[in-house]
């Protein structure tokens, strides 16, 4: 289970608060960075977003993990699925009023809202309703129906 992620973006302290609301959670400074901030939410699961400055890089100190400053990305690889409690049509009011994009998707196997951060970070959102399906789609009967139908040379005989 993961319990927290942590990204890099343009303006850490608006995002967090962005998230926040939209995790129905509460924006923290991080102090282990200056500039960073922590988005945590009381699900009972310990659910949180750091956000650091765009240019940050963690890097293997000799006791512990480090922050550095280096080139900001324009877009990652990295992408988080998260569970909210708010709904579509209020998460696509507040990607409009932020100026990022939102948009449903389907995975074949469960919808997520797809909402990029600053436009160049991919949460996946899922409602409720779509939590349901993610939820029996996201175990391993449920993977190795889904690549049967989808992709059936992966799988083996």
């Amino acid at each position: 289970m993961f319990h927290h992620i942590s990204i890099a973006v343009d303006h850490p302290l608006h995002v967090a608060n962005v998230l926040a609301e939209v995790m129905q959670g509460s924006c923290f400074p991080f102090p282990p960075h200056p500039g960073s901030y922590m988005v945590i939410v009381d699900d009972g699961y310990g659910t949180g977003i750091e956000l650091y400055p765009a240019d940050t890089q963690l890097i293997p100190e000799p006791e512990q993990v480090g922050f550095s400053s280096g080139t900001a990305q324009t877009f990652m690889s990295v992408h988080a699925a998260l569970s909210v409690s708010v709904s579509q049509e209020q998460i696509v009011q507040i990607a409009d009023r932020e100026g990022w994009l939102a948009r449903l998707c389907d995975r074949h196997a469960f919808k997520v809202i797809e909402l990029w951060v600053e436009n160049k970070f991919m949460l996946e959102l899922l409602t409720p309703e779509m939590a349901k399906e993610y939820l029996q789609f996201a175990h391993t009967a449920g993977y190795e129906a889904f690549l049967r139908q989808a992709a059936p040379q992966l799988v083996e005989a």
